[in-house]
């Protein structure tokens, strides 16, 4: 299963080392192709508030092989997309059912014991950055040698391994709940009324995400201007500074449980912010660059795993929804990001796509600083 989330999360970041490419080939200023990156983080947060809800109430294994079906078409359309508007379109419904990675992690968590719901989690967040990592390699080196448009065929072949995978291996759920899908969607906004703690992440997530987003939506846009001039598998290989994250995970976790998750969610957004005053100085040194890169991953990973394990000890009968209302503004942070992070570098270059961060950051400093301390049961909750 952590290989599925790996497979699925993947098709919705194997675009970004290839945005010049994309830009150039419909004769496009390299920001200009920074709205596939919008509009594909936007199009995952409308799967998760219209999709994802439904693993409450129907076999989250139908659901999940429907949304891969839909997602392979969807890639499909963009390698064969004769202009920028089909692209458009093409990269919104890639996003809309890229979805799976966010049916299997509540799915499991609800069939696992306390005792070893944390590791599972774990491990399933493991396969998610293990996907990002190996999207933006093996997109970069493919695009560049092979074009942008065979990147999306060979997703789409992924796609195929996907199903094979999910229908063979995805536990089914026997708590499902009888309820209506007009029902379902009213309750999203009852647990955003009922649950401040709910609404404290999500905000929270939003606006980390938005700053971690406003990067790798506008880096390879710099990277291929002077004075680095980078191709689409050079570009591609900066998603290896991931791996420090992905190693990171275990510490971060056990951070939560003797920190707490505001704490760690505070010291997540300060870690953001320092990373983007290190990236102000990303064009004239790669160093500084790289250790901003760095910085973000690790502050993005801190505020992501402890959000979601105090979001997860809510209300158990509703852990997909809890997940849809969390997750949908973690990624509309995203296409929020990747919007404001091409502003920026429109308007002031590294400078202005570090200005941008640095305020995402703060605003996300301030909100955690200001959310309520979790009860000592609380975090027993948390600890696996």
């Amino acid at each position: 299963m952590a290989l599925c989330c790996a497979l699925a999360v993947s098709t919705i970041y194997y675009h970004q080392p290839l945005l010049p490419q994309m830009a150039a080939s419909f004769g496009l200023a390299p920001t200009q192709a920074g709205l596939v990156a919008t509009l594909t983080q936007l199009g995952y947060a409308a799967g998760l508030l219209f999709i994802v809800p439904l693993a409450d109430c129907r076999q989250p294994r139908q659901l999940a092989l429907l949304a891969i079906a839909a997602n392979a078409v969807a890639l499909i359309l963009c390698a064969v997309a004769p202009n920028f508007t089909v692209l458009c379109v093409g990269s919104l419904l890639v996003g809309v059912t890229a979805i799976t990675a966010q049916i299997i992690i509540p799915s499991l968590s609800g069939l696992s014991t306390l005792a070893e719901r944390g590791r599972i989690v774990g491990s399933l967040l493991s396969g998610l950055s293990a996907g990002l990592l190996l999207a933006r390699m093996i997109g970069g080196f493919a695009g560049e040698n092979m074009g942008w448009r065979a990147v999306f065929v060979l997703a789409s072949l992924s796609d195929v391994l996907l199903l094979i995978i999910v229908a063979k291996s995805l536990p089914a759920t026997t708590s499902l709940t009888t309820i209506s899908y007009g029902r379902l969607l009213r309750s999203l906004g009852s647990l955003v009324r009922e649950e401040g703690v709910l609404r404290y992440c999500a905000a929270s997530g939003l606006l980390m995400f938005a700053a971690f987003s406003a990067l790798w939506a506008s880096l390879a846009a710099l990277l291929a201007q002077p004075p680095y001039g980078f191709g689409s598998a050079t570009i591609g290989l900066f998603g290896l500074v991931a791996l420090l994250g992905i190693v990171a995970s275990p510490q971060i976790g056990a951070l939560t449980d003797r920190l707490g998750v505001r704490t760690l969610a505070i010291a997540g957004a300060m870690t953001l912010a320092l990373g983007f005053a290190c990236i102000a100085a990303g064009g004239q040194s790669l160093g500084w660059l790289i250790l901003g890169m760095l910085l973000l991953d690790v502050g993005n990973r801190a505020g992501l795993i402890a959000n979601q394990a105090r979001v997860f000890t809510l209300r158990h009968e509703a852990r997909s929804r809890l997940n849809t209302v969390f997750m949908g503004s973690y990624f509309l942070g995203g296409a929020i990001g990747a919007a404001l992070g091409n502003y920026g570098v429109h308007r002031a270059g590294w400078i202005g796509l570090a200005a941008v961060g640095i305020l995402l950051s703060c605003a996300a400093m301030a909100l955690n600083a200001l959310a309520p301390r979790e009860s000592s049961s609380t975090m027993g909750e948390l600890r696996p």
